[in-house]
This record gives structure tokens, C-alpha cells and sequence, in this order.
């Protein structure tokens, strides 16, 4: 007779100790990787063209994508917020204004909050490498 618990439980325990071996693996190159990367494109003087060049400045936090990020996931909210208040109409039409409505709006102010910090960021480093 086949023991179905002790198959189990050694097949969890095999899945176990993979995921931390590769856990200690992935840590120990994430901070190799990470070292290189930093001697290579952060604190080297060369400058790069092409690709690279767009690869040391993405390093560097020269080019910002959190702002395109937030348009795309503003345009998805938005589209959910109103296709979801259409649900309200059949139950509760007042729901389906004040969704559809105030929804959008508290939104539209929370991501325009958050384009406008970036643009400040954004200002205030052209500014400062004007001064220079």
C-alpha cells in the first residue's frame, strides 16, 4: 500500500528547499549584478551613446517613467470607474451620477496631485542645472 501523506509530504519539502537554494542564489547575484551595475554605469565618467546611454540615464533616475506609468493607470481607472458605474443604474440611479461623477473627479485630482509633484521635481532639476 502506497502512503500518500509521506509522497506528499516529501514532495513539499523538495519544493521547499529548491525555492530557498534559489533564494540564497538569486540574493547572491542581485548583489553582485547590483555592485557591477553601480561601478559600471553610476559611478563610471564614460559616456555612453545609444542604448547605453538611455540605460545609464534610466540608472540614474535621469528619465522618470513613474509618470507615464500613472497616465496609463489613470486611463484604466477611469475607464473602470465609468463602466463600473453603469452597473448602479438598474438598483440605484443616484449611486450611478455619484459614481460615475464623483468617482472620476476624486481620481482626476489624485492623479493630476500626483503629475503635478512630478513636474515640480522635474522644474526644480532644470532649474538647478541651469545654475550651474
Amino acid at each position: 500500500m502506497i502512503n500518500f501523506d509521506s509522497s506528499i509530504s516529501a514532495t513539499t519539502s523538495n519544493s521547499l528547499n529548491g525555492a530557498v537554494v534559489w533564494t540564497i542564489i538569486a540574493t547572491v547575484i542581485a548583489i553582485i549584478g547590483g555592485i557591477t551595475l553601480y561601478f559600471v554605469f553610476l559611478k563610471s565618467k564614460t559616456k555612453y551613446t545609444g542604448f547605453l546611454a538611455k540605460l545609464q540615464d534610466f540608472l540614474n533616475f535621469k528619465s522618470l517613467v513613474l509618470e507615464d506609468i500613472l497616465k496609463i493607470t489613470y486611463l484604466i481607472l477611469a475607464i473602470f470607474i465609468t463602466l463600473n458605474s453603469f452597473g448602479f443604474i438598474a438598483s440605484n440611479f443616484l449611486s450611478f451620477i455619484v459614481t460615475l461623477i464623483v468617482g472620476n473627479l476624486v481620481l482626476r485630482i489624485s492623479y493630476e496631485i500626483s503629475i503635478l509633484l512630478i513636474k515640480i521635481c522635474r522644474n526644480t532639476s532644470d532649474i538647478n542645472k541651469k545654475l550651474k
